[in-house]
This record gives C-alpha cells, structure tokens and sequence, in this order.
C-alpha cells in the first residue's frame, strides 16, 4: 500500500523555531504513516531544478534547540508577492502551474509552508489555484492577521530585552540617551512588547507617527527630575509626521520589496541637536533572528 506524501517548507526570514516546527511535522506523519519531502530554499525548491529531501525522524533529531532551518530559506527569489512599500504582486501563471506539475509528479497530497507575510501571501495564490497547502505562521514581526501566535515573535522580544539590559548599564554610566532601532516595517509588536518589558522610557511604532519636540521635552523633564539617561526603542518602520518611512535603497525596483532603516541615526542626530544629551543608535537588525531557540526563563 502506498504511503500518502506532504511537502514541507521554510519560506521568508528565519528565526528560531523554523527546525522544530520541521521535526513536528515529520514526526506527526510518522504517527500516521506519512512520508515528508522537504523543498529545499522555500517555493523555489518546487521548480526546475526541484530540489528537496525525503525527512524520516532519525533526520530530526537534536535539531529542535538549533537556529536557522536545515531545509534553507529565501525571501528573494520568482515567489516574491511584495514589492515596493507592501505592494502585493500576483504569481505568474507559469509558476503556479510548475508547482502543481512538480506535487502531482511526487505525488505529494499536500503542501506545509512556514512563512510570514510574504510567504503565506505567496500561499494563499498557490491554494486559490486549488493547490492543497496548510500555512504555518512564522514572523518575528507578528503581523500576521487570523492568527494569535506565530513562533520567532517572542524569540525577537527577548533578544530586545537582553539587549536593553546591556546597554542601560552604559547609558547610565555616560548619562547617554541610547536608541535601540529594532525591527517592524508596519507594524510595532517589537518595539512595543520589547520595550515595555525591557523598561523604555520612549517607544516610537509605526502605527503612531511621532513628534520630535515631544521625544526632547521627555528627554529633558527626565533631565531636570534627575534622571540622566534615557531609553529609546523605535521601530524600522516608525517615522515622524508628514514624513515618509526611512529607507535604506533610494529607488525601489520591481520583484523587490524596499530595505526599512536608519530611523535609528536619524533619531539619534536630531535629539543630539535638540537636547544637547549625548546620544547613541544602536540597530540590533539581524540579531534578533538568529541564534538557537531557548526557553525564556533560564533555570
């Protein structure tokens, strides 16, 4: 009797999470009697030249704890769905059609994709040309809709957190004012859980445009009550009123989504000027996807 086939893939940035969320799925499928063929670097594994894996659970073990994904990742590639500022862009049909040419081919019954935004937007085209797929979600931004959770997002939080452990020593022993820009193109979920449980006194996110006279009179009533430093966290994607987002590429060309940063320096200038407070950026940037998966609590 044949086995029924799943696919499984990584897509998008990595954090920690993606290898444990691959061994659950192949020890589930043994469960049932399942076989798992894993695409190797996202939705380009399933065209030419098709590229994948057959997992058994002995594959997966001691893989759980480890960062990054064994199967590979992208976020670049023929499966863009976003360009520009979140502009969504449809697959071609070609695509579309080589997908389904490669799962009938394997005889693969269904498709498991971990992604995030990007990913699962590329998803929901490929399931709405009947393509049989279940997305997982996976976003340290954790602005994904329908969903409560998505692994990577509190594993980013807590790299925040430790970091802004570190760096209030060092504010207090220079009485800097420290901007710690964080990742968030649209949406604020790091800036604002890592802030608030790492003690920021200002939290900048993109949903709520900010005034520079109301960061620097914080500053400076912090000054004159005593308080000789101050802790800044602000998203990639926050920005001032009547401003546009700051971005890291001038020209934003198609298939491509637009780099988000430099808010940090930016920030970092203008309080200087205004205040008259030494002031430090800091980008935690990539940081904050890396690294194993480890539990919250140390015991």
């Amino acid at each position: 009797m044949k086995r029924f086939r799943i696919g499984v893939l990584t897509s998008g940035g990595d954090c920690p999470g993606l290898n444990a969320a691959i061994r659950a799925v192949v020890c589930s499928a043994e469960l049932l009697g399942w076989e798992v063929y894993g695409f190797i670097d996202g939705f380009e594994g399933l065209i030419s030249p098709v590229r994948y894996q057959i997992l058994h659970e002995e594959d997966t073990q001691g893989i759980v704890a480890l960062g990054g994904t064994i199967l590979g990742t992208t976020n670049r590639g023929r499966f863009t769905t976003k360009t520009g500022i979140g502009e969504v862009l449809r697959l071609p049909k070609h695509l579309i059609d080589e997908v389904k040419e490669t799962l009938e081919g394997l005889e693969i019954g269904a498709l498991i994709c971990v992604g995030g935004d990007g990913s699962l937007t590329a998803a929901q085209q490929l399931y709405e040309e009947r393509v049989p797929i279940v997305g997982v979600p996976k976003t340290i931004d954790n602005d994904l809709s329908a969903t409560d959770y998505s692994f990577g997002f509190y594993s980013a939080v807590e790299f925040v957190c430790r970091a802004m452990d570190r760096l209030r020593t060092t504010a207090a022993s220079h009485r800097r004012v420290m901007v710690v820009e964080v990742m968030g193109r649209y949406t604020g979920w790091i800036a604002l859980y890592g802030g608030l449980a790492g003690g920021a006194n200002v939290i900048l996110i993109p949903e709520m445009p900010f005034e520079y006279e109301k960061i620097a009179y914080h500053i400076r009533r912090r000054i004159a009550e005593g308080s000789h430093q101050t802790m800044i966290v602000v998203a990639e994607g926050a920005h001032p009123k009547d401003e546009q987002y700051y971005i890291l590429e001038e020209e934003v060309h198609l298939k491509k989504e637009a780099r988000f940063g430099g808010i940090g320096r930016h920030l970092e200038k203008v309080i200087m000027k205004m205040t008259g407070q030494e002031t430090r950026a800091v980008v935690l940037g990539h940081l904050q996807r890396g690294g194993s998966q480890q539990p919250l609590i140390e015991t």
